[in-house]
């Protein structure tokens, strides 16, 4: 008798789930060399005696370019490749960062931490995530889009502390020289590992049919006129304002008031920097948690249900932050800093779902212009906080303003129809 044996066949982890990885180291970084402004302004003003104003007005225009280069990077992902377009970004923000060395005036921080870190952090961003989670993904989509934006409060944990320190020991010179050898280390990763399409390994996205093929953009459409046609359809459509006003408000509320001025705003209350970027950082533990519970209820409750609830809940919590400030960290202000950072970035998962059910192939583009008024909110509060401390000695007034915003947007988030509206 001859026994025959079959050995059984292993199951291969689908090649999606790769992508995901080197787009999370990605991202990751991203959010890292965008969290630097926070702790530069201090010493900035002391070296330099520029006022909080002028600092403010470099990081506004780095957030601007954050948010308008998105869909335009979108629409290059497209024509070039994310691997091109990711890799040209990474380098751009090493030459921003590096040259910040050198300046001798306030206009050459605006160059260069506003415009070329600004234009390089923008085209890896959560466009990027979303990007990803539509070529490589139909399963596990909203989870996936979670786990990718948490990488951003990844990345602020890692580097905040870090950074901090370097600021306040050998001095702000050397964490931008970090951030600067964190990004060009960051490349070939993206390079050698990053694909652009399913069907450059020859394999489907992860769950779908077999021998789906995704339907793309001619590879001859030039990025800029596309990412300003999608625009021109969708300005037409009514979920696009309330999207894009809602997601202005998130901005406003979360990098441009929080994660610019949160660490001043401490430092005036007597608090160490090192302790308040430890806050900041600590808040991105639980955004990761957050985020990623937020993706997996993306998949299963109405995605604009969760939105009215993260920003009624994040306006209320910043109403109730003036009065926690304190020298030392009291137990109040931690129980803040856990709530709030559960909701920090829990809003982008139901923005992308409801940007891709709308709009279909041009989703992600469309994100890309939602994610630009998210910058562009981001950027009037960085500004206009700055503003406020300089004029009325106290911060108290936006954290207020900010709280009132984010409970219109919960208003507008419901208001939402899956379809679009001419």
């Amino acid at each position: 008798m001859t026994l025959s044996t079959t050995a059984p066949t292993r199951r291969r982890l689908h090649r999606a789930w790769f992508v995901a990885a080197v787009a999370f180291v990605a991202i990751l970084g991203a959010a890292g060399f965008r969290a630097t402004p926070g702790v530069l302004i201090t010493p900035l003003q002391e070296e330099f005696g520029w006022s909080a104003g002028t600092i403010s007005l470099a990081v506004s225009v780095n957030l601007v370019l954050y948010g308008l280069t998105a869909p335009f990077a979108a629409a290059l992902m497209d024509r070039f490749g994310m691997r091109r377009v990711v890799s040209l970004a990474l380098l751009l923000i090493a030459v921003g960062s590096g040259l910040t060395v050198l300046m001798t005036a306030s206009w050459q921080l605006l160059l260069f931490w506003g415009v070329l870190v600004g234009l390089g952090t923008g085209s890896m961003a959560l466009v990027f995530a979303a990007t990803v989670v539509d070529r490589w993904f139909v399963r596990h989509r909203g989870l996936v889009t979670g786990v990718l934006t948490a990488a951003g409060a990844t990345g602020q944990l890692i580097f905040l502390p870090v950074l901090a320190q370097l600021a306040q020991g050998p001095g702000w010179r050397f964490a931008s020289l970090t951030v600067a050898g964190a990004a060009l280390a960051v490349v070939p990763f993206v390079w050698w590992l990053l694909r652009d399409q399913p069907a450059d390994v020859g394999t489907t996205a992860l769950g779908a049919e077999p021998g789906a093929v995704r339907t793309a953009p001619p590879g001859t459409v030039n990025a800029a006129v596309r990412a300003v046609t999608v625009l021109a359809s969708a300005a037409r459509t009514r979920p696009f304002w309330l999207l894009a006003g809602g997601f202005a408000i998130c901005g406003a509320s979360t990098n441009g008031l929080v994660g610019t001025h949160f660490i001043p705003a401490a430092h005036d209350h007597g608090m160490a920097e090192p302790v308040a970027a430890g806050l900041l950082a600590v808040i991105g533990i639980f955004d990761i948690a957050g985020t990623i519970a937020s993706g997996w209820l993306s998949d299963r409750i109405d995605p604009k249900v969760l939105l009215g609830v993260y920003y009624a809940l994040r306006g209320l919590s910043l109403m109730v932050l003036p009065s926690l400030f304190a020298a030392t960290t009291e137990p109040s202000m931690l129980i803040f800093i856990v709530f709030y950072g559960l909701d920090w970035v829990a809003t982008v998962p139901p923005t992308v779902a409801l940007c891709r059910r709308i709009y279909g192939a041009d989703g992600a583009v469309v994100f890309g212009w939602v994610f630009g008024s998210h910058q562009v909110g981001a950027a009037f509060a960085a500004v206009a906080a700055g503003l406020t401390r300089d004029h009325l000695g106290a911060y108290d007034l936006a954290w207020y303003g900010a709280g009132a915003l984010c409970l219109l947007a919960a208003g507008m988030s419901i208001a939402i129809v899956h379809s679009r509206e001419r």
